[in-house]
Parts: C-alpha cells; sequence; structure tokens
C-alpha cells in the first residue's frame, strides 16, 4: 500500500535489489558529502514532484541533505536512522530540529542521543535491526556445508570464524591472538576472517597478515576479504567468534544466531542487548584476548553446551530480529509521524 522512492549514489549496490520498483522512482545522485548544495537541491526536486510523505535517511552525511530536502517541501516529513554510537555534534542539532522522528538500532544508541540531548526523548524510538532469517535458515545450507569448508582450502576439521570490515574496531587482532592460544590446544582448528578492508591503504589486512606470520598461523588462519556468501560462511563455522571493540548493534552476530552457529562475543553495548550470556551465546570482556581463547575452547570441549546453546539463539534471532517485525515496527514510526 506504499509507493516507495529510493535516492542513491550510483554506485550502490542497493541498485541490483530494487528491481522491482519503476525506473522513474529511482534517483541517483553524487551525494558526494553533507555540503553537497546540488545534490540536496535535486533532492527537494524530487520530493516535492513525487509528493513524498516521508524521508527517511540512515547515513549522518546525508542527515543534512534530507534536512534540506525536507525544508522544501513542507508536507514531507524526515525520519533518522542513527546505527553508531558516535555521538552527533552540535550542528546536526540544528539541521535536525525539525526531524519528526527518530529510529535508533539499539538502547545504546538511544542512550547516545539522549545524552547529547539533540533530539526530545519522545522522538526516539529502539527498532533493532532486522534480517532475512530465511536466508540464515541451517536446513538450507547443510546439504552443501562439508563441500563449502573444503572449498575453504583448511586443514581443518573444526571451524571457527569472524565476520565484518577489516578494522581495529571490530577487533580481528584480538581475534587472530585468541586463534594462536586456541589453535596451541586444539590441533584440528582453523579460523577464517571475512571482510573487506576499511583503510584506503590496505594498511589494516596488512597488520593482520604480519601478525599471522609472527604467531605462525599462516596454516591455521584465512583471511577471506569480501564475501557475497555470508550465509554460507556463516552456516559452515563451528563458532562464530565478535571480536568487536564497539560495537552499537551486531548485525554479524544476530546472522550467525539465525544460522544455528553458537556465538562467542565480546560484551560491547550492542552484544549485550543481543545475546543473554551462558544461554543465547557468550560474552566475554572487550580487548582481551586470553578470555576470548577461554570461551571458544570452553565451546570446544563442551559441544552439547554449545549446540544448546545455538538452538536457544536460532529462536531468539527469529523472534526478535527478524525482517517482518524490524519493517512492521518502521511502518508505525511512519504513521506516527504522519499524524503527530
Amino acid at each position: 500500500g506504499h509507493a516507495v522512492h529510493v535516492a542513491l549514489v550510483p554506485s550502490s549496490p542497493l541498485v541490483a535489489e530494487l528491481r522491482a520498483l519503476p525506473p522513474e522512482n529511482i534517483l541517483t545522485l553524487p551525494l558526494r558529502n553533507a555540503l553537497d548544495v546540488s545534490s540536496a537541491r535535486r533532492l527537494a526536486r524530487f520530493v516535492r514532484e513525487q509528493n513524498i510523505d516521508i524521508v527517511h535517511a540512515h547515513v549522518a552525511r546525508d542527515y543534512p541533505l534530507a534536512a534540506c530536502a525536507m525544508r522544501r517541501a513542507s508536507r514531507a516529513r524526515l525520519i533518522v536512522t542513527r546505527h553508531v554510537v558516535f555521538p552527533l555534534g552540535r550542528v546536526h542539532r540544528l539541521l535536525l530540529a525539525h526531524a519528526a522522528r527518530v529510529i535508533a538500532v539499539s538502547e545504546a544508541v538511544a542512550h547516545t542521543l539522549g545524552a547529547r540531548e539533540i533530539f526530545p526523548a519522545h522522538k526516539i524510538t529502539v527498532i533493532p535491526n532486522g534480517i532475512d532469517t530465511t536466508r540464515f535458515d541451517p536446513a538450507a545450507h547443510a546439504a552443501g556445508r562439508d563441500e563449502f569448508r573444503r572449498s575453504l582450502n583448511l586443514q581443518a576439521t573444526t571451524l571457527i570464524g569472524t565476520v565484518g570490515e577489516l578494522s581495529h574496531v571490530k577487533g580481528q587482532e584480538d581475534f587472530v591472538r585468541a586463534a594462536a592460544l586456541v589453535a596451541r590446544d586444539f590441533a584440528g582448528v582453523g579460523f577464517v576472517i571475512a571482510g573487506a578492508d576499511g583503510s584506503r591503504t590496505g594498511a589494516t589486512r596488512a597488520r593482520l597478515e604480519t601478525l599471522i606470520d609472527q604467531l605462525v598461523l599462516r596454516n591455521r588462519v584465512r583471511l577471506l576479504g569480501k564475501r557475497d556468501d555470508i550465509p554460507r560462511l556463516v552456516a559452515a563455522l563451528d563458532i562464530f567468534v565478535s571480536a568487536s571493540r564497539a560495537e552499537a548493534f551486531g548485525l554479524a552476530i544476530v546472522e550467525a544466531m539465525a544460522s544455528g552457529t553458537p556465538v562467542v562475543a565480546t560484551a560491547t553495548a550492542g552484544a549485550r542487548e543481543i545475546i543473554e550470556d551462558d544461554v543465547t551465546g557468550r560474552l566475554v570482556p572487550v580487548g582481551d584476548p586470553p578470555s576470548l581463547a577461554a570461551s571458544i575452547s570452553a565451546r570446544l570441549n563442551y559441544p552439547p553446551d554449545a549446540a544448546r546453546s545455538a538452538a536457544h539463539a536460532l529462536r531468539t534471532a527469529r523472534d526478535r530480529f527478524s525482517l517482518a517485525r524490524m519493517v512492521d515496527a518502521t511502518e508505525q514510526v511512519y504513521h506516527e509521524a504522519l499524524n503527530a
């Protein structure tokens, strides 16, 4: 019952996901930065011409552009979603003063927004990120699991992995240091790290490769780079690890839970909202490779406990983090904004 329009950069990966929309409903813009006046004007004209009711922005860089478009089209309501805990600046208090609603993807994000007093509390709604749980259904990937594991070229009977952009904040170096401790006690364990290098020069991956060599793990740890088959990868793991130093939500954790894969995660603000310790996963201190290794080892030593935790996590992912639940809650925010 809704007409959906999308404004994005030409290179956006979302283009491939939007084939169901009529071409005239898609606007491509440079969106170079928050001061891209030309993009803001074109967006405002698009909003007016299409009689758009809701303008929804997801990235801080785009908030000013969306706010400008909303002000030039008085009937539209501005919604912004905040995905990270990094605080917004004073300029956003002015630019977003007329935002109708703000969606925070976690209580941690909502707390950060409230502490900065950029938005009144009644405008902030927490809607956890949702995933298409059917894509991660373990039954859908069971048949090809062994073949997929062989394709990774690791001589391992047990596979432990982590997924996320290669960066300091995602804690892959802590993961590698924990892997060295686990590998010392478990001969048949291999480790994989999936994710593109977030640095411009490739420095993060280079540091990881140096650390892997220093710890003599070249035959035990594989850097997989960017992957387009994350559901298959996560389903092929025996344990999923999130070693993040900070996490606003933890989407990869939810994906692992929906895959029925046991989870060990650092106790970031986002992870603590998702995982119930010793029930749906294991939580360990942030930046503590020995504790991370100890929890991984405990999962390896007691497979029934890991399986029981994974079963609880699978049910939780389907109940709390489904795509349908996220969409319904977001639609409700749209209605509230229009009726305010």
